[in-house]
């Protein structure tokens, strides 16, 4: 089944009165790399995150972000006074006071806007609860975020076989085509040399020798074969449950490849003007092939 990298999903679990919040996004990245979010309290559970969301997604940039509500809210945080931080600020201050005669009182807000005075403290969580809801959030998020991707592979899998079908109409053009070429070798030659020759006898053997040469040089059934055999693999690769999308962009390549050698060997016009229309649908396959797992 083709999948795209791009999705999104989002799922929630309740427990004990409180919101367990997953979220997915996934965009195209030539590797898997993952940036997980989650409440410093949570730190904890992050490779048993991980772990969930790569079994599922292969390819790709994902971004994770867990979070906790409660009743509808974020949950409150209880704030502390360092109160040894504190003691040692006024100490400071009154050695200020003594040293350099400066006036004036300390008062509560500024002692507040120092640096590590106030201690925020997260509401606490029961860890192994809250590793199961967000197990469950997680698995939601996840399905949503597959079934987006399912989709899009689908419609990318669609527009795949038209432009397949596309390229294998140029190339029996080509191969229909390539049937001529060296007709039409033998006819100009033998034009050209009967022009030259003025009446004078023409060597049968010596230009039946120089078309052979030419049809063995422009010989493109190879190219069509392997060509072919690219597509057929292909198409074959848009239906395995897998991760798939190097493998596609490895035999656009190699389809690429042969065109270029067919176009170059034919010496044929009209052969090498199906070959740049072949390379335009090439090029617009690789563009989504870019975006599939």
């Amino acid at each position: 089944m083709l999948k795209s990298m791009t999705g999104f999903g989002r799922g929630e679990a309740v427990l004990n009165g409180r919101r367990f919040i997953a979220e997915i996004k996934t965009v195209n990245n030539r590797h898997r790399d993952m940036f997980v979010r989650l409440p410093r309290s949570l730190q904890a559970i992050e490779d048993e995150v991980r772990s969930q969301v790569s079994a599922v997604i292969k390819r790709g940039r994902v971004e994770v972000t867990l979070q906790t509500e409660k009743e509808g809210v974020e949950l409150e945080y209880d704030l502390q006074l360092n109160l040894p931080l504190v003691r040692s600020y006024l100490r400071i201050f009154d050695q200020l006071k003594q040293e350099f005669g400066l006036e004036g009182k300390v008062r509560a807000d500024d002692l507040c806007q120092m640096k590590d005075v106030l201690l925020v403290k997260p509401e606490e969580l029961d860890l192994a609860a809250a590793r199961e809801a967000f197990r469950e959030a997680l698995a939601l998020a996840l399905d949503g975020c597959d079934s987006m991707r399912i989709q899009e592979g689908g419609a990318l899998k669609e527009d795949f076989l038209k432009r397949l079908a596309l390229i294998e109409g140029h190339l029996k053009e080509v191969e229909n085509r390539a049937g001529s070429v060296v007709e039409d070798y033998k006819r100009r030659l033998r034009q050209r040399v009967e022009h030259v020759a003025q009446g004078m006898p023409v060597d049968e053997n010596r230009l039946m020798q120089e078309i052979a040469i030419f049809a063995d040089r422009c010989d493109i059934t190879e190219e069509l074969v392997r060509a072919r055999s690219h597509l057929e693999q292909f198409r074959s690769y848009l239906s395995p449950d897998d991760a798939v999308g190097r493998r596609l962009d490895f035999l656009l390549q190699e389809i690429n490849r042969e065109i270029n050698t067919m176009s170059s060997k034919a010496s044929d016009s009209s052969i090498s003007a199906r070959g740049v229309e072949m390379k335009a649908e090439l090029e617009k396959v690789r563009e989504q092939v870019q975006n599939i797992e």
